[in-house]
């Protein structure tokens, strides 16, 4: 069933698998990921299951996965095969990104979304990425917004000291994601936000539910994934409700 999804649709049944805020950070992606004609190499770092590779691949850019989790690279890549997508997969701890010697100035995009948060040292993934990134190449990273409102109370900490695949960190300001820039050599073109309240709301209402049974929570949010899009930029404008989510574009100068 999942292959016939996935050769009718391509690569985007995947955005709906997992909770609410994944489609959220796909179509900020998608606003700044222009299509290409396969000439673009674009890196994802922490690629998970390779939903954004695959979708971006689609979209015609070359794209490598990196992450330590075999067993994702591996459903990563037999998605990317059943949907055509020209993407590859490299199975790499990205706290040791700086490895790769291939990657060295040979990504136009890197993408790194809900992933830094992870890392105990952020400032030297955010450095090897620069590195990772050709000169006038472009960062698009997202991750959570310090000041966002816990989602369920783990959200809230305590947050852990180890690197265990938890939150480290609560999360980002434009503060230190720019300590985090400047530090690699990187300049801010733009900081915003996504996910909004309804994203939120169902994101809450699927890990409530999931408590019975995952497949349960989610086929009742599913016929309302369609709302955030829509309404959510409605609602954060007329509410001072937080987003999750802090967006960064940023640049690597040309030499």
């Amino acid at each position: 069933m999942l292959r016939l999804l996935f050769r009718l649709f391509g690569p985007y049944p995947a955005l709906i698998f997992g909770d609410a805020l994944v489609l959220d950070r796909w179509l900020w992606l998608r606003r700044n990921l222009p299509p290409r004609d396969g000439a673009a190499a674009l890196l994802d770092v922490g690629c998970g299951a390779g939903t954004f590779s695959n979708a971006a691949a689609k979209r015609g850019y070359q794209s490598t996965g990196v992450s330590f989790n075999a067993a994702q690279n591996e459903k990563a890549r037999l998605r990317a095969a059943w949907t055509s997508a020209p993407a590859r997969y490299l199975d790499h701890d990205i706290r040791q990104l700086d490895a790769l010697h291939e990657l060295h100035e040979s990504a136009d995009v890197v993408i790194c979304t809900e992933t830094i948060e992870h890392i105990l040292n952020d400032h030297k993934l955010m450095t090897d990425i620069a590195a990772c990134l050709k000169p006038g190449g472009r960062l698009l990273m997202t991750a959570p917004y310090k000041h966002y409102k816990a989602i369920t109370p783990e959200d809230d900490g305590p947050f852990s000291t180890v690197e265990d695949g938890r939150h480290v960190r609560r999360g980002y300001t434009e503060e230190s994601y720019r300590a985090l820039t400047d530090a690699a050599g990187l300049e801010i073109l733009k900081v915003g936000f996504c996910s909004g309240f309804l994203s939120q709301f169902l994101t809450k209402m699927l890990r409530k539910l999931s408590a019975f049974h995952y497949v349960v929570g989610w086929l009742v949010i599913l016929p309302f994934r369609v709302l955030p899009p829509v309404l959510d930029p409605i609602i954060s404008l007329t509410t001072k409700w937080p987003a999750y989510s802090m967006t960064l574009i940023a640049t690597k100068p040309n030499k």
